[in-house]
């Protein structure tokens, strides 16, 4: 039989809506989710907690609440080291991961994504591993757009998302533009 697993949530007040961070007993972050998408947090942290969770409210604010609030006042480099740990599929860490290493202020196309991965084939199923991921905001899905620049699929909305890329100093006129110079850069380092 398997362990109900413990989880804590915070709250945090940002300038695009409350924001929920739901840790382990551990300290890792198991899921970011807008306040308004709890329905998807709770879906998602039951596919990725098969033995059950139990989730509380947090008593009092933890150094990962003002880590947030710390990237939602400016220090956009604030949540790149937060540790996460999420339950998925092997792709789906594997997609997970390479979120987080699309540079701040960047965007990938969900190709530029697959082909990082070594998968270049593998577009929707990047997509569908994007769009399953629990830990928005510190891996950033909102990072990934259209093979055309467009603002695509966001689970808390494509208005956060614009706000998201914008704070993190992405110019959206030339994010069309602006991904392909990243993967370029990427695929000479």
């Amino acid at each position: 039989m398997q362990n109900t697993m413990s989880l804590q949530k915070a709250r945090v007040a940002t300038p695009v809506g409350e924001l929920w961070i739901v840790t382990d007993t551990e300290g890792s972050i198991r899921a970011c989710e807008w306040h308004d998408y709890e329905a998807r947090m709770l879906k998602l942290l039951a596919r990725h907690c098969p033995g059950g969770f139990e989730l509380r409210e947090r008593a009092q604010k933890s150094e990962i609440s003002r880590t947030f609030e710390a990237y939602f006042a400016g220090e956009t480099r604030a949540l790149e080291a937060l540790p996460v740990a999420s339950i998925g599929s092997g792709f789906q860490r594997e997609v997970w991961r390479a979120l987080r290493t699309i540079p701040l202020g960047c965007t990938w196309s969900y190709s530029d994504l697959a082909e990082h991965l070594g998968r270049p084939r593998a577009v929707r199923a990047v997509g569908l591993a994007n769009g399953a991921n629990p830990i928005s905001v510190v891996v950033p899905c909102h990072r990934v757009i259209g093979a055309s620049g467009a603002l695509t699929g966001y689970a808390g909305g494509l208005e956060r998302k614009r706000w998201l890329l914008e704070h993190e100093g992405v110019d959206l006129a030339s994010a069309g533009a602006g991904h392909h110079e990243a993967r370029s850069r990427r695929a000479v380092a």
